[in-house]
């Protein structure tokens, strides 16, 4: 598989997303996911608005505010089933915010991040 052939991480979320939707009825949990759109190059007065409104760099791509075994909910960050990697301002997130009682995954495509969604919805309420 080329590069070009990779699906982004945009289109891994969309795909992710979709999923979700349609599972919703056997997972109603679902209906709570959201995306924190963070990660998007915009143009500089964009960003800057949005920085006064709180966006912050390195937060997770995806949350479920579902509690799970003591865990408030799960933060997904999602990358390129290859390439990507975690920024050092990412892991401090991810960090401060296992630190908090959230679980956080690091996903490699939108199976995976299926996946994690599943696994995690399999844990005791």
């Amino acid at each position: 598989m080329t590069a070009a052939a990779i699906p982004s991480e945009l289109e891994e979320q969309q795909q992710l997303i979709a999923w979700a939707q349609d599972a919703q009825q056997q997972h109603p949990e679902l209906r709570l996911l959201f995306a924190i759109p963070n990660g998007e190059h915009r143009h500089w007065t964009v960003a800057k608005r949005l920085k006064r409104q709180g966006v912050r760099p390195g937060v997770p791509d995806l949350m479920l505010p579902a509690p799970r075994s003591g865990f408030h909910g799960l933060f997904l960050e999602l990358k390129r089933r290859d390439g990507g990697v975690i920024s050092d301002r990412q892991a401090g997130w991810h960090t401060g915010l296992l630190e908090q009682g959230y679980m956080v995954a690091v996903c490699r495509g939108a199976i995976d991040a299926r996946n994690a969604l599943l696994k995690y919805l399999e844990l005791p309420a």
